[in-house]
């Protein structure tokens, strides 16, 4: 698992997949989350502007990080 330091107090998820370089485009991180490829603490996230906050962990196609 890795770990990702957010700058303020919250990343929209879409935001976060394309910043960890799950995918190249912002069109395909709401592809993924829409198909319901991500999950975020355990479950699975539809909601592509998602505030996802510290202690937060959001893993998808068996990668997964701890945000910070």
């Amino acid at each position: 698992m890795e770990t990702f330091k957010i700058k303020g107090p919250f990343i929209k998820l879409n935001q976060l997949i394309k910043i960890v370089g799950w995918c190249a485009t912002g069109a395909e991180a709401n592809t993924i989350i829409d198909q319901g490829l991500v999950n975020v603490n355990g479950v699975v996230e539809k909601r592509r502007r998602n505030k996802i906050m510290p202690t937060f962990v959001v893993g998808y196609n068996g990668f997964t990080v701890l945000i910070e």
